[in-house]
Order: structure tokens, then C-alpha cells, then sequence
């Protein structure tokens, strides 16, 4: 079983007849080998593509959970949101992972002063 120089797999027919089977029963075989070929390709892509469109989704929903929290620090210590992704990529790279940290000063547990006083400590 294979597609142009893929290998795919292997396909076998059995007789309980100890001779060669007939041309028929190989083209047959044959044929049913080139079906289940296109039927594994079609189904390797298909989750080839799920899994993309997973991963893309992932980072878009973390890439609007950073954004929310840039704009929630730039808002409580009146700094441009570009000031605000620099504070937070800084105290990530030490303490969190950033979409963790962004969820955090989203949702209050890591407050703008407790970012801002460590990553000044820490650039000192």
C-alpha cells in the first residue's frame, strides 16, 4: 500500500489453495489495497488538520487572554499596553508561564503593583 513514494502499509491475501492465486483475485486485491490507501491518507490528513485547527485556536485564546491582561494593567497603572507586555513578559520569564500570568492579573490573584514591584526589583 502506498501513494507515489509513500508507504503507507501492507495489505496480504491468503488462498488455502498451496498455488499462485489467479490474475482476478490479485487485481482485486489490488484494488481494495488502493481503497484502503486513500481511505488511511484521507484519515491521516483529516487529523492532521484537527489537530492544527486545536492548536491555532489555543493560541488565539491565549492571545486574547494576554491582551485582556495588558489592557487591565495598562488601565490600573496608567502605562501604554506595549509598557504593559513588557512588564508582563519580564515577571513570566521568572515566576509563570504568560498566559497563566495573563489569566492571574485578569482574574485579581497577581495584582498591577505586586508586577511592577517584582519586575523592577528583579531589573535592579
Amino acid at each position: 500500500m502506498r501513494l507515489r513514494t509513500q508507504i503507507i502499509g501492507a495489505c496480504n491475501l491468503f488462498h488455502t489453495n498451496p498455488h499462485q492465486l489467479a490474475v482476478p483475485a490479485t487485481q482485486i486485491g489490488q484494488a481494495m489495497a488502493d481503497v484502503a490507501t486513500i481511505g488511511l491518507i484521507q484519515e491521516r490528513s483529516l487529523r492532521h488538520h484537527e489537530t492544527l485547527i486545536d492548536q491555532l485556536q489555543t493560541a488565539l485564546n491565549n492571545r486574547i487572554i494576554v491582551e485582556q491582561a495588558k489592557g487591565v494593567l495598562a488601565e490600573r497603572r496608567n502605562i501604554t499596553p506595549a509598557q504593559a507586555f513588557d512588564v508582563l513578559r519580564a515577571y513570566a520569564r521568572h515566576h509563570h508561564r504568560l498566559t497563566d500570568l495573563a489569566t492571574h492579573v485578569i482574574d485579581g490573584t497577581i495584582t498591577a503593583t505586586e508586577l511592577l514591584k517584582t519586575t523592577s526589583t528583579s531589573a535592579q
